[in-house]
């Protein structure tokens, strides 16, 4: 282990956007519960596909996008605040766009 200086962005808990030195642009730190939890919907999509549910396969699958595409979009809200270069095109929009859910759809 080392310990070097990182220029942070953002230290929202769970969506830390940093950048290392020697890196031209900021990342996004997934902390290890977080990851986690992103292998076990991937995974979760995985089971349903084999199980031949799509329907629940797609509803799987629609969580993992919206928790992927909530932290790319919060790493481009973060970077333009900072007047800092984006290392993808401004204004990617998920396709199909993501689905608002009531709390009693969860």
């Amino acid at each position: 282990m080392r310990k070097e200086e990182v220029e942070i962005y953002s230290d929202a808990s769970n969506y830390a956007i940093m950048r290392h030195p020697g890196r031209n642009f900021p990342g996004s730190l997934i902390q290890g519960d977080s990851l986690t939890s992103l292998c076990h919907a991937a995974d979760a999509v995985w089971r349903e596909m084999d199980k031949g549910d799509l329907e629940e396969a797609k509803a799987e699958l629609e969580m993992l996008r919206e928790l992927l595409w909530f932290r790319l979009q919060h790493y481009e809200t973060v970077l333009i605040e900072h007047e800092c270069e984006l290392p993808f095109q401004r204004g990617l929009q998920p396709h199909p766009p993501l689905e608002v859910f009531d709390d009693e759809d969860e």
